[in-house]
C-alpha cells in the first residue's frame, strides 16, 4: 500500500498549510475560506485513491488470470500426457492379450489336428485304408489352410500403413498392382 503514501502525505501537507493560513478569528464565512479548499484536496485525493486501487485491482486480476490459463494449459497438457499412456497401455495389454489367446487357439488346433492325425494313422494300420486315406487328406487340407490363414494374417500386419519401419502400401501408378515401399 505504499501506492497511497505520497497522496496521505499532500493531504497532510495541504490540511496543516491550510490551517496554519487561516485567520485566528474564524467566525461567519470565515469557515467557508478554510472549508473549502479542504473539501477541494478531499475531493481529488479521493479520485485519486480510487484510480489507484482500480489500476491495483486490475493488474491482480490480469496476473490471476494469466496465473489461471497456465495452470489450465498445465492441467491440459498433463490430461494428454495421462491419457496418452493409458491409451499406449490399453493397446499394449490387447495385443499381449491377443497373443495370448491366438497361442491357446494354436495349441488347439495343431492338436485336433494331430489327434486327426493319429486317428487316419491308426485306420491305415487297421487295414481301414479309405477311411485312412480319407481322414489324412482332411487332416492335410485343414491343416494347409490353418498355415495359409496364418500367413495372410502375419503379411496384412505387416502391411498395414503408420507403423514405424514397416513397408507401407502404395499404388502403382499405370498398374493395378500394390508396390512395397520401404
Amino acid at each position: 500500500m505504499i501506492r497511497f503514501l505520497p497522496g496521505i502525505l499532500i493531504i497532510q501537507i495541504a490540511t496543516a498549510a491550510l490551517v496554519m493560513l487561516a485567520p485566528e478569528n474564524l467566525q461567519g464565512l470565515a469557515w467557508l475560506r478554510l472549508l473549502i479548499p479542504l473539501l477541494v484536496v478531499g475531493f481529488f485525493s479521493a479520485f485519486w485513491f480510487s484510480s489507484i486501487a482500480k489500476h491495483s485491482s486490475k493488474d491482480e486480476i490480469s496476473r490471476l488470470q494469466e496465473q489461471h490459463a497456465r495452470e489450465r494449459e498445465k492441467l491440459q497438457i498433463n490430461a494428454e500426457r495421462a491419457k496418452t499412456r493409458i491409451i499406449k497401455k490399453t493397446q499394449q495389454q490387447i495385443a499381449r492379450e491377443s497373443r495370448l489367446t491366438h497361442g491357446k487357439a494354436n495349441f488347439k488346433v495343431g492338436a485336433a489336428l494331430a489327434g486327426v492325425i493319429g486317428f487316419g494313422a491308426l485306420m491305415l494300420l487297421t487295414q481301414f485304408l479309405t477311411l485312412g486315406v480319407v481322414t489324412l487328406t482332411t487332416a492335410g487340407g485343414a491343416l494347409g489352410g490353418y498355415f495359409y490363414r496364418v500367413r495372410k494374417e502375419k503379411n496384412s500386419r505387416l502391411l498395414e500403413p503408420g507403423k514405424s519401419g514397416q513397408p507401407k502400401v502404395i499404388p502403382a501408378e499405370k498398374s493395378g498392382k500394390k508396390l512395397l515401399k520401404r
